[in-house]
């Protein structure tokens, strides 16, 4: 009697579809950081039509049925004071000129500051910021993380300083539905980006970190402190 060899077992089917699963979501992957990087690569020339950012809040005010007004207007860096320009980098980015994206001295400063429980300001520089208004909105996750740690190399490369600062100075958000330094300054002083004076431009500045809670006029405080950093580096 002849004997029939045992067939070969089969692979469980669960692990053929862990591992499709796995190659097309890292396809998946690479193809929306492409279009990132195409988008960011466009960016240098082309000024954004919205934001994640934006997208969210319109969202947001849908999913809660609240009125929202969006005001979005871009303008040329050129039209923006240059006091507004060094108010907002004294704000949120002391060191921009001199960092490539990274500004390891502020995350390492910002991390002993969470360990001691006194943090006042992320370690984020504008060009991380303009990543994650870009393309992530204002959710937290170690997956944003770590696009936005591939991306921001990328945007200081191909957009350059001057560009980095003029789309951030546009598109942040600066109120309930204020988006961009023109925005900002018609809505809460009634003047221009380019017009407005060195002491509204510290208190502008000074709502960044909050810019749903905080109004500039309430910030006298901290945007002394924006001044003052002003004065120190000759602005």
């Amino acid at each position: 009697m002849t004997e029939i060899p045992d067939a070969q077992p089969k692979p469980p089917l669960r692990k053929g579809y862990l591992r499709s699963f796995a190659r097309w979501f890292l396809i998946g992957v690479a193809l929306l950081w492409s279009l990132a990087v195409l988008t960011l690569v466009a960016a240098r020339w082309i000024n954004p039509p919205t934001t994640a950012v934006h997208m969210e809040r319109r969202f947001q005010a849908w999913i809660h049925h609240s009125p929202y007004h969006e005001r979005y207007e871009f303008v040329p860096l050129n039209q923006i004071s240059p006091d507004f320009q060094h108010a907002t980098i004294a704000a949120e980015d002391g060191r921009f000129y001199q960092h490539h994206g990274f500004d390891w001295q502020a995350i390492q400063k910002a991390a002993e500051d969470d360990m001691e429980g006194s943090r006042i300001r992320g370690g984020s520089t504008l060009t991380q910021q303009l990543v994650k208004n870009l393309f992530f909105g204002t959710g937290r996750s170690i997956l944003r993380k770590g696009a936005e740690f591939t991306l921001v190399p990328v945007a200081e490369l191909v957009l350059g300083k001057r560009r980095i600062l003029e789309l951030y100075l546009n598109v942040v958000e600066w109120g309930p539905g204020v988006y961009g330094a023109e925005s900002a300054c018609r809505y809460y002083y009634r003047t221009s980006a380019r017009n407005i004076d060195r002491q509204r431009s510290a208190q502008l500045a000074a709502i960044l970190p909050l810019p749903l809670k905080r109004r500039p006029d309430h910030m006298n405080h901290y945007s002394g402190l924006v001044l003052e950093r002003m004065r120190r580096v000759g602005w």
